[in-house]
């Protein structure tokens, strides 16, 4: 399985594919950031019409970029090119959702978080206020 067989990819599947790369960024795929992913999916209106089973898709293509030397980027091009711009801060916030979901934040997860910052454009004041949302709803 590539991206090509994925392509295009359609905005909700650009959602999962963040939220499965935070999650396989540390190489320890948490269930708790499985649940998270799961739970986006099944209940933000963003996906009321989304394929769950496409999930298991986006992973493999993820998956898959991430064996390649140049995968992230292949993956920020898909994202660019079939993410609309009104829907930039939606991923990231449920990124930082599925980053905080496991109640640690690892070293990985917080550099792929600047990387998808930068690679949307999010402004530094929205990313914080999102980063601080997503740390309030995650705390025990």
């Amino acid at each position: 399985m590539n991206a090509q067989a994925l392509h295009p990819m359609s905005p909700q599947d650009c959602l999962v594919a963040l939220m499965v790369a935070v999650s396989a960024s540390d190489e320890d795929i948490r269930t708790a950031e499985l649940v998270k992913i799961q739970n986006s999916v099944n209940m933000l209106p963003v996906f009321a019409k989304y394929d769950i089973d496409r999930t298991k898709v986006v992973s493999e293509v993820v998956f898959d970029l991430f064996e390649q030397e140049d995968g992230l980027d292949a993956l920020f091009g898909l994202i660019r090119e079939e993410l609309p711009k009104r829907l930039y801060e939606t991923a990231y916030a449920l990124a930082c959702d599925v980053a905080a979901a496991d109640g640690t934040i690892a070293e990985t997860e917080l550099r792929l978080l600047g990387e998808i910052r930068y690679e949307l454009d999010i402004d530094r004041l929205h990313a914080a206020a999102i980063e601080r949302g997503a740390r309030a709803r995650h705390m025990v």
